[in-house]
């Protein structure tokens, strides 16, 4: 008996660890298409006290969901490495659906502004600030990615919200980020 519950373990855990690493090497991974127009969001919200990204479409409410942030969230993005989330108005760059975190949104940070401030201070910006999933191998957390913030200064959801956001944002898309 003992014997049996060893192997159903080993096997268990096969192949959820085959699942990590199909999951890691994108294997199957599918991009969601675009919403018609009308059900696309228009602007996206992001409140980092409420640790809440809000899809919006004039001023219909699409969709709303609850995210992780930089490790350091508290005040504005100023320099590379200081795990802080930007704050203020950017638009989405590009849509990468070969992302080493399920699928994601590139944020157009820094903006001019930004960048010369980092400058006149004599540090980098930072970048690749993106709207996106957990790290590829790691779906299996889920909603516990909430439990902290874990990023570099990302909006983190979980995969199924991102399929979700990726299918509403299009590229141009302006995304307010606040305090």
């Amino acid at each position: 008996m003992r014997r049996r519950i060893v192997v159903a373990v080993t096997l268990i855990g096969l192949g959820a660890g085959g699942v990590a690493v199909a999951e890691f090497l994108q294997i199957g991974r599918t991009e969601p298409p675009l919403l018609p127009e009308p059900e696309r969001a228009d602007r996206i919200l992001v409140e980092k006290a409420a640790r809440r990204l809000t899809l919006l479409r004039g001023e219909q409410v699409l969709a709303t969901y609850p995210v992780s942030l930089g490790f350091t969230p508290a005040g504005p993005k100023t320099r590379e490495g200081d795990g802080r989330t930007p704050e203020g108005i950017y638009s989405i760059a590009f849509r990468n659906p070969k992302s080493v975190a399920h699928l994601s949104l590139k944020v157009s940070y820094p903006s001019p502004a930004d960048a010369a401030a980092a400058q006149a201070r004599g540090e980098a910006p930072g970048g690749d600030i993106m709207v996106h999933g957990l790290m590829n191998g790691f779906s299996w957390a889920g909603r516990l990615h909430r439990m902290m913030d874990w990023t570099q200064g990302c909006i983190g959801v979980t995969n199924a919200e991102m399929r979700e956001i990726y299918a509403r944002v299009d590229v141009g898309t302006p995304i307010e980020i606040r305090p």
